[in-house]
């Protein structure tokens, strides 16, 4: 079965925004993926425990969001409280630590070499990532498909 497949194994048709929302969670963690590999080339890269638990976050990360096929309610709240909440506090607690002691963004940006702004990038399409798949499993066609499930 396609990751993209318009149905269950009951059968029941898995709308459009349930199935766009499992694209759009897994560019966000192949955004977070990507952001490690670049984090791996510079001076301060993750070692080997670090790298263990993120590949263990994103392995459960992935089976969640395959499971939002299934139409159970308790995976999409899960995935919105875990990765709406507490991966997006993640995403953003670096740079507002940094915003919040004087650092200056256009200083940054301007000083920022190849690695850096990647991770900038990255890291702005990993949070756009999060809010377009949370708003696509709360849409009107999603919350009938979970909770025909009930």
């Amino acid at each position: 079965m396609s990751i993209l497949a318009p149905s269950t194994s009951s059968a029941r048709p898995v709308p459009r925004p349930v199935r766009a929302a499992v694209v759009v969670w897994l560019a966000a963690v192949g955004a977070g993926v990507a952001e490690t590999l670049v984090h791996l080339s510079g001076p301060d890269a993750p070692g080997a425990g670090a790298l263990v638990v993120r590949g263990a976050v994103y392995a459960v990360v992935v089976a969640l969001v395959l499971s939002l096929r299934t139409g159970r309610d308790a995976v999409r709240w899960t995935l919105a409280l875990l990765l709406g909440v507490v991966g997006t506090a993640s995403l953003v607690v670096e740079p507002l630590t940094f915003l919040a002691a004087g650092g200056s963004p256009v200083e940054y940006l301007a000083d920022a070499g190849v690695a850096d702004l990647a991770v900038v990038v990255l890291r702005l399409g990993h949070l756009a990532a999060v809010v377009v798949a949370l708003a696509l499993m709360f849409r009107p066609a999603a919350n009938a498909f979970f909770a025909s499930a009930r």
